[in-house]
């Protein structure tokens, strides 16, 4: 397998970014990282290509998508496609890493689409976009009077034996549940669940301060997208946003598309909550990159796109997004007025731990897997790779 070099990069390194600088990449990994005095040479078998003084960032890594493209991932259990169409619209906008999240549905439903999509993980059929890590279970078991866009029909009580039933039909792909701590028996099932090495996250939930304590000491370490789905910041109740912002044992997900946070209160959560604690996420449905219009669908439900936003045919709730992670990066650096090496880690290697992917996510270090972004002056993905292979540009 021949080797790569990109050339003449600014390449944003954990601790600095190391201007003109090159990368090795050699069986899919990076090989060594050299800044422009050190003129390591290249040989006749060696792939090179000239950045031409461009940003060579982490590929990103995304918890939370549900389709793009046309595809959603609830298709994983009809159509074999699904999956590889997902993975090869997002890696055209940066992601190079990906959990393929489920909606509440009916058991029978929601546990063939979780098969579904492992078998299509298994397979490799998102050859040619971005890896997928696994799998995020956004639900069934929520609070009811917090569906946000999933079906209320659908939503149940946690039940430890569908649990199992669906992590054995993941086949170990399971890596994130979200579930809503205050019902039923969801604090027993936490540790349960990390007991698997699943990261179990809070989410379409109204569970006050004390619930959300009882549920990180149970093992709970995540948020799914912060402020949606879930009861307010109150002065005399916390609950899950004021007691997100403060412990630290909880990464919280935004989607940063203008729509489901305020660009004043993204800058708000960049200014309290430890930076290393926030993951950015695009929560994208099928229709993410497609037109504007009302023929469209999740979970179940009519969806209405227009200019962008994308919401509930009845009842108006916001319904996922159409955003990429590109397009949250220019919007989280625009609201913020942060730096692009500042907000990065937000959309690679704080994602990536909280999946225990940082091994080989997240980073641009020796050792680790060669996903690669090029972005150009305005942040635009100008090329994305994927252990080293071109799957963009």
């Amino acid at each position: 397998m021949k080797g790569l070099w990109i050339r003449n990069a600014n390449v944003y390194l954990p601790d600095r970014v190391l201007a003109g600088g090159s990368v090795y990449v050699s069986g899919g990994r990076i090989a060594r990282i050299c800044g422009p005095e050190d003129g390591a040479p290249e040989t006749a078998d060696d792939d090179v290509w000239d950045a031409g003084g461009l940003h060579l960032v982490p590929g990103f890594v995304d918890l939370h998508v549900h389709g793009g493209g046309g595809a959603d991932v609830m298709d994983a259990a009809e159509d074999e496609g699904a999956i590889g169409q997902i993975a090869r619209f997002h890696a055209a906008h940066g992601t190079t890493s990906w959990l393929a999240t489920t909606m509440t549905a009916p058991r029978r439903e929601l546990a063939r689409a979780v098969e579904g999509a492992a078998r299509a993980m298994e397979r490799g059929a998102a050859d040619g976009g971005a890896e997928m890590l696994g799998l995020h279970l956004e639900g069934p078991f929520l609070n009811p009077r917090r569906c946000g866009a999933q079906n209320p029909a659908a939503i149940r009580p946690f039940d430890r034996v569908e649990m199992e039933e669906l992590l054995e039909r993941g086949r170990g792909a399971v890596r994130l549940v979200t579930l809503a701590p205050e019902c039923g028996d969801a604090l027993r099932g936490i540790g349960a669940l990390r007991g698997r090495g699943v990261t179990v996250s809070i989410g379409h939930s109204e569970a006050d301060a004390a619930t959300v304590r009882r549920a990180i000491e149970a093992g709970a370490s995540h948020v799914t997208h912060l402020f949606n789905a879930m009861n307010p910041l109150h002065h005399r109740e916390p609950g899950i946003v004021g007691t997100a912002l403060i412990r630290d044992e909880l990464t919280v997900e935004l989607i940063c598309d203008g729509f489901h946070v305020h660009p004043d209160v993204v800058r708000l959560v960049f200014s309290v909550k430890r930076r290393d604690r926030i993951a950015l996420v695009t929560d994208a449905i099928a229709a993410a990159g497609m037109p504007d219009g009302d023929g469209y669908w999740l979970g179940g439900l009519p969806v209405i796109v227009k200019e962008g936003k994308t919401v509930l045919r009845d009842g108006g709730n916001l319904a996922g997004s159409c955003l990429t992670m590109d397009e949250a990066l220019k919007r989280t650096i625009a609201f913020t007025g942060l730096t692009l090496a500042e907000v990065l880690p937000a959309l690679t290697l704080n994602p990536a731990r909280q999946i225990g992917a940082d091994d080989r996510k997240g980073s641009i270090e020796v050792g680790k897997d060669a996903d690669l972004v090029v972005l150009g002056p305005d942040l635009s993905v100008v090329r994305t790779f994927v252990g080293g292979v071109p799957v963009h540009g």
